[in-house]
């Protein structure tokens, strides 16, 4: 057996027993165990790390090539040195606390389990061609497993307050990996810390995708992707280009932490004189709706939400919040596309006379700017919209016009599948809730984290609408000329959206025929379009109607379109075309 074949054989056993190891780290944390237990299982999260720390030793001391200092032996460097100072630190706290003393709230050794099971799963190459499922499939599949397995770890003694049923663990767990934001349960009273740590880590990989990780770390730890690898990024992600795929997805884990990191900064400042929190639960706090924001989750550790009367007429905190959902419901591709834009803008005014800055047509491309008029568009309606209906009703206690521009700009902007409310939304009068479910039912931008049938399917179906009416044969704007699949994607996606919701409501109202009609298909809407946003409804389903709606919340985060990809197989393209008729319409 050659060296190679070695250390591969030891690599998978290395990833079974990280995967145990982590089982085991989230048991520990939500179970009150024996003592002795816990030290067993230290034990043996111990002898998880020394092989982790042998296999990576191996690897450099084994090779037959040169070492270099490469950014994947820095990595490598840096995480030793991290692992070594958390197992210090351990170390340290047992000598303190005694061999015999509890040993439940040590984290960092949990940690450093979890960092070795992802630089273990790293090591293999993402490639669906060795699997039985296609794209459509492993993403549905991908999102199904975190959503069971988080309603599982959901309802851990350690992770609530009180005895938490299957059934509302699993809505909490679909709402927040679909990063939807409805409860049937308070988050503040209901779940404790760890509980709220694990809603948000399920934000985090519902509003980012598991792809996005598992691609990211193969390509930081073996400092490169396969070719398989990245054809299947390309079709499931729909980017056209696969040599754009990694350092997209490279983009998005920047941007993401970044902009997540310096909105809880803000946050944090903006909160510091609230006198009911010490400043532990104000970093929670402020690291949480970072999360949730920028996934456009709408989950927040105040019962009322941003409604709360220590918050309510903060608008500084809500301008942060606002900012950060907006720029997380751009789409990724988007927001790195007008990054990239910007920064070439921002060169040529620097650099003038520098032949590397050389006129580049098209680099904002169609994409952003149907996207940036869009969104432009459908936040001056809610905006005006909220403005004219609310003047005097629920921003009427907005003594200033600054706070009621505010808080109507953050109103007409949550619909945009961000969830959080500043309102009491039961209060709502009728033309604002109307305005509302059409602004959810359009939702976010395509690969973003919000949901909805997105902004870039309602401009096309816009534009097709008024060529039509123009007498065209064809959709064009901005000099281009829109492809016919995506007209006929967009009509399929708009309508499949309505026969779900259509569907939801049907079902809801059958077996709760007492609920008000409206409020119900307000809730429907919110849900397919992974908004959060409820007129008080949530909390009175039935154990019926909250699986009703889970599953058009799971069926508004993958899309309709997506199930029917993964249900249908394709059909080879035929090399004839059949006589063309017109079909009789109005």
């Amino acid at each position: 057996m050659n060296a190679a074949t070695r250390y591969r054989l030891l690599n998978n056993f290395m990833i079974f027993i990280s995967i145990i190891g982590v089982a085991v780290a989230l048991l520990d944390s939500g179970f009150t165990l024996p003592t002795w237990l816990q030290q067993v299982f230290h034990i043996f999260y111990l002898a998880i790390i020394f092989l982790g720390f042998t296999l990576t030793a191996g690897r450099y001391l084994y090779t037959k090539k040169p070492l270099t200092l490469s950014k994947v032996a820095v990595f490598d460097f840096f995480t030793s040195i991290a692992i070594i100072i958390l197992l210090g630190a351990h170390f340290t706290d047992l000598v303190r606390l005694g061999l015999s003393g509890p040993v439940d709230g040590f984290v960092a050794i949990k940690i450093a389990v979890f960092v070795t099971f992802i630089r273990e799963m790293s090591d293999h190459d993402f490639n669906l061609k060795r699997t039985f499922l296609n794209p459509a499939q492993f993403f549905i599949l991908s999102f199904l497993s975190v959503v069971l397995i988080g309603a599982l770890l959901l309802m851990m003694p350690n992770a609530t307050t009180q005895p938490l049923s299957f059934i509302d663990a699993l809505f909490t767990a679909t709402s927040a990996v679909c990063v939807t934001g409805l409860i049937v349960v308070d988050t503040a009273t209901y779940f404790t810390t760890f509980g709220q740590v694990i809603i948000m880590g399920l934000i985090q990989i519902g509003g980012l995708g598991i792809l996005t990780f598992v691609t990211y770390f193969s390509y930081f730890f073996k400092g490169g992707v396969s070719y398989e690898t990245q054809a299947s990024i390309s079709e499931m992600s729909h980017m056209s280009g696969m040599s754009d795929v990694v350092s997209t997805l490279k983009s998005i884990l920047y941007v993401t932490f970044v902009v997540e990191a310096v909105a809880a900064a803000l946050i944090y400042v903006s909160i510091y004189n609230i006198e009911s929190m010490d400043w532990s639960e104000q970093v929670f706090f402020s690291v949480f709706h970072a999360v949730s924001a920028f996934c456009n989750a709408g989950f927040s550790t105040f019962s009322a939400g941003l409604y709360d009367d220590s918050l309510r007429f903060n608008y500084s905190l809500q301008l942060i919040i606002v900012t950060t959902f907006i720029f997380g419901g751009m789409g990724f591709t988007i927001v790195v596309n007008v990054l990239r834009y910007l920064r070439y803008r921002a060169q040529r005014l620097l650099y003038r006379n520098d032949q590397r800055c050389a006129y580049q047509p098209w680099l904002l491309n169609i994409n952003s700017r149907i996207t940036l008029i869009m969104t432009g568009a459908l936040l001056l309606i809610g905006v005006i919209g909220v403005m004219i209906f609310e003047y005097n009703s629920v921003l009427a206690e907005h003594t200033s016009f600054f706070g009621k521009l505010v808080t109507a700009f953050f109103t007409g902007a949550t619909p945009r599948t961000a969830g959080f409310n500043s309102v009491d939304m039961g209060t709502l009068a009728f033309p604002t809730i109307m305005l509302t479910i059409f602004l959810m039912w359009i939702g976010a931008s395509p690969n973003s984290t919000g949901g909805g049938i997105k902004t870039s399917t309602f401009a096309i179906a816009l534009l097709n609408t008024l060529s039509l009416a123009r007498g065209q044969n064809k959709v064009e704007v901005f000099k281009r000329q829109i492809a016919e699949i995506s007209i006929r994607r967009a009509f399929s996606i708009m309508w499949l959206s309505l026969l779900v919701i259509g569907t939801g409501v049907t079902l809801i109202s059958y077996d709760q025929p007492e609920l008000d009609l409206i409020k119900v298909v307000f809730e429907c809407f919110s849900a397919y379009s992974t908004v959060g946003l409820s007129l008080n409804l949530t909390t009175e389903l039935s154990d019926f109607s909250k699986i009703v709606v889970s599953v058009i919340m799971f069926v508004g985060r993958v899309s309709m379109l997506t199930i029917f990809i993964a249900l249908l197989k394709n059909r080879r393209p035929r090399h004839y075309h059949y006589p063309t008729e017109e079909i009789t319409i109005n």
